[in-house]
């Protein structure tokens, strides 16, 4: 299989999950299984009551971010924030709560490379990591997947336009970089990924993704996944269903099952899942129901043959 056709599975991964999560969010999974069985097919209303196969702020910020990087050929972070800015000003159905709060600080006139921070120190312990810039940042892996010191550093940077808070900023360069060896058709992108990043991760990020690689080795039955909007966890469950099962779909699937924070969940094991198996292995049932996918496409096509090298 090619890096591009991984690279468009990337992206199309992110928004099939993303699409196919949004209308069961915040639901458990009894209720999902009562109501659905098992969600295989895009379903219109539901949570936020949209048609199917619509996308939510998961895909909506990745592609502000997949435009900057395309239109600039380079990462301009005050172009993003913008972006970001003119996304809310939209009024998007779906936003999370430290992302609007650090964007309205932007609208409010404080340096997009001060905001987040701010919003960080404003916020207290349990509702200062969530997963929303690891949700948005796959397609830096893209466009930096050969130059790793710049993907680290774009990938940080990016988080702390709304989420600070040092585990959100390394679950974001841990995710890229496992996208990245995936890219290269990697076989243990994991392992590999934290090998490199060695020390710099916080514990917890370490904690959530070395568990996975023990379960993957046989050395546990099984790891404690949970569905919040946590960054640790939301990592977590994306490595856990796109290393170990068996299909792109499957993968994806598993992910939304688990309920809760049901279309950043599926949308971070999408990105995952479409890196290993490649944008083929996406059902196209789904695929035909993203309105953006030629977009999403073309944009994955533009990121990979930007090709970024480390100088």
């Amino acid at each position: 299989m090619d890096e591009r056709t991984r690279a468009r599975g990337v992206l199309l991964g992110l928004a099939c999950g993303d699409a196919l999560g949004r209308p069961v969010e915040f639901s458990s999974p009894e209720a999902i299984e009562r109501r659905h069985g098992r969600v295989t097919e895009m379903l219109a209303d539901g949570t936020h009551g949209q048609p199917a196969g619509t996308i939510t702020d998961d895909t909506e910020m990745a592609l502000c971010i997949a435009r900057s990087l395309a239109e600039n050929g380079e990462f301009d972070p005050a172009d993003i924030a913008e972006r970001f800015v003119e996304w809310k000003r939209s009024g998007p159905f779906d936003i999370g709560i430290m992302t609007s709060s650090a964007l309205r600080r932007i609208e409010n006139g404080e340096p997009w490379d001060e905001a987040g921070h701010n919003e960080w120190e404003a916020s207290r312990e349990g509702s200062n990591a969530g997963n929303g810039s690891l949700m948005r940042c796959a397609p830096y892996a893209v466009a930096y997947r050969n130059d790793p010191e710049t993907r680290g550093t774009v990938s940080r940077e990016s988080s702390a336009i709304t989420h600070a808070d040092p585990r959100c900023q390394w679950g974001c360069v841990l995710f890229n970089d496992v996208l990245a060896e995936q890219l290269g058709g990697n076989d243990r992108p994991l392992e590999t990924a934290l090998d490199t990043l060695g020390d710099n991760l916080p514990e917890e990020i370490e904690t959530a993704a070395t568990e996975v690689v023990a379960y993957r080795d046989g050395e546990t039955d099984s790891v404690g996944l949970q569905n919040s909007g946590y960054v640790v966890t939301t990592l977590q469950a994306g490595l856990y269903h796109a290393l170990t099962t068996t299909s792109a779909e499957a993968a994806i699937v598993d992910a939304v099952m688990m309920g809760g924070d049901t279309d950043t969940i599926a949308a971070v094991t999408g990105a995952l899942a479409g890196a290993r198996f490649g944008v083929e292995a996406l059902p196209e049932r789904w695929l035909s129901e993203l309105a953006i996918r030629d977009e999403l496409e073309s944009l994955a096509d533009e990121l990979f043959e930007t090709d970024h090298e480390q100088a």
